[in-house]
């Protein structure tokens, strides 16, 4: 008997990748044949970082590697573009549009592969919307930040109507302009223009971000539905607004809990990944040796970039906390230059602090030793905080990681902003969070919205469960003929 087939269409980036991944295994296992496609740079780096097998795939659970014209471009060594803003240009153009339509149609011709009923594309990815109405199939957009993000994006024109973005001149960045409350955005009350989504600071109209996510929102609405990665209860004032202005939408997370509670373990699923970076293993029995809640784990992400200073501000703030920590420093992590401590350092941190460049992240959160977190508030990151019951100390980089860090210190009581990059303020803030009261309350606080997230999914009356059940019926299964 014939399958439904989702193409999926992630954005080429880790942080869009991997839970789009996660819902690519939840409608393996809910019956879809899968097609999730890779550009080639990223469908060959991955074969480095996890071995040439790594995206064999099963049966019917396939990956697909196409080229894109955004893979000319100069990258980096981690795969960040040189050029910034370069590959958003790109799919601003809907460069990669000819090279996705003639792969689905090449994919259509095979006799061996079920036909497409749907397609399930990322929020940035919405050239495929073009595709799926060519060949007469639904396609669900994927917006893989926190709904909150998506709504500052989708606010961003009344913004520009109000004359408030973008900003009149470079004066406005540091001078409080910033500091100005953003009135009348539904369920973010006294929200400054600052903890929006950061493409606003900008003095540039044509500037290619800003351009580029007030098209991909604009597009949003020819979408068959919008996906979220986000839990009911957790946004729901912000889901409210956003179910105002879009098509149908259905909130599905946090993804990692549902792939828990819905594909056994020892499904051929679970060794299927999508790390960029080799992960460290040994880090895991480092945490075995330490107190429980004694460590705060530091990561700030794939895409975020720091100065050499501020890599050592933040390192002697950690060693003169006195607490145990373990920090993530990926490659290209500090802008121009290698992340390097001087001896000094390594001898004051020694047993207390373990350097390493990628790790198993949800699986060191779980960890017992983990009692802290200093995060971008990349929104996998702190769902994945919620998910462990870990507080966090924030320090929001880039896009809608400011709002995250908004919602989440002043609406969730999960975390603390640190604003300035200095070794004696990021000293009081670990100390704080391990050992203070103020810690304390919000890692109470943090046990009260793990309880939230795991209700969410379980069957059958947890929201995330049974929307995703409603997504697949209402949505992916519309044009699949038994």
């Amino acid at each position: 008997m014939a399958k439904p087939h989702v193409v999926m269409v992630p954005h080429p980036a880790q942080g869009h990748m991997n839970p789009m991944l996660k819902l690519a295994k939840l409608l393996y296992q809910k019956g879809f044949c899968i097609t999730f496609v890779i550009n080639e740079f990223n469908h060959n780096r991955l074969l480095r970082a996890r071995g040439p097998n790594a995206l064999d795939g099963l049966q019917e659970f396939k990956f697909a590697a196409i080229a894109d014209s955004t893979q000319l471009l100069e990258r980096r060594a981690d795969g960040t573009l040189k050029v910034p803003g370069g590959q958003s240009e790109g799919l601003l153009n809907e460069t990669p549009l000819p090279f996705l339509k003639q792969f689905v149609h090449d994919l259509r011709s095979l006799t061996n592969v079920p036909p497409i009923t749907c397609m399930i594309c990322d929020g940035l990815m919405s050239f495929s919307l073009k595709v799926a109405e060519e060949i007469d199939v639904p396609c669900a957009i994927f917006w893989t930040p926190s709904a909150c993000g998506v709504l500052g994006y989708a606010y961003y024109r009344k913004l520009i109507a109000e004359g408030l973005i973008p900003l009149q001149d470079e004066s406005q960045l540091t001078n409080g302009y910033l500091n100005k409350v953003a009135e009348g955005i539904p369920a973010m009350e006294g929200i400054r223009l600052w903890d929006l989504p950061n493409f606003l600071r900008t003095t540039d109209p044509g500037y290619i971000m800003f351009k580029f996510l007030i098209a991909e929102i604009d597009k949003a609405y020819k979408g068959s539905a919008i996906i979220l990665n986000t839990i009911d209860a957790l946004e729901r004032g912000v889901l409210d607004a956003l179910r105002t202005m879009f098509p149908p939408i259905y909130d599905i997370g946090p993804l990692q809990l549902l792939e828990k509670e819905q594909i056994p373990e020892n499904s051929l699923l679970n060794p299927i990944g999508l790390n960029l970076w080799k992960e460290d293993l040994d880090c895991l029995s480092w945490l075995d040796k330490k107190e429980p809640n004694s460590v705060i784990y530091v990561n700030f992400g794939s895409v975020a970039r720091m100065t050499s200073q501020e890599l050592l501000e933040f390192g002697w703030g950690l060693a003169n906390s006195k607490q145990n920590f373990l920090w993530a420093i990926r490659p290209g992590l500090v802008v121009g230059e290698s992340a390097a401590f001087s001896p000094e350092f390594e001898t004051e941190i020694k047993e207390r602090g373990l350097l390493v460049s990628w790790t198993p992240q949800e699986r060191i959160l779980a960890h017992p030793s983990v009692g802290g977190f200093l995060t971008h508030c990349g929104w996998n990151s702190l769902l994945e905080s919620i998910v462990a019951g870990v507080p966090m100390i924030c320090w929001p980089a880039h896009a809608e990681q400011p709002t995250n860090c908004w919602f989440a210190c002043n609406q969730w009581g999960l975390g603390k902003e640190i604003t300035e990059v200095k070794r004696e303020l990021m000293e009081s803030f670990v100390r704080e969070l391990m050992v203070g009261e103020s810690g304390k309350t919000r890692k109470a606080k943090a046990m009260e919205w793990k309880k939230v997230a795991e209700d969410a999914v379980v069957a059958p009356t947890g929201s995330s469960c049974q929307n995703l059940d409603k997504l697949v019926n209402e949505v992916l299964l519309s044009k699949f003929q038994h």
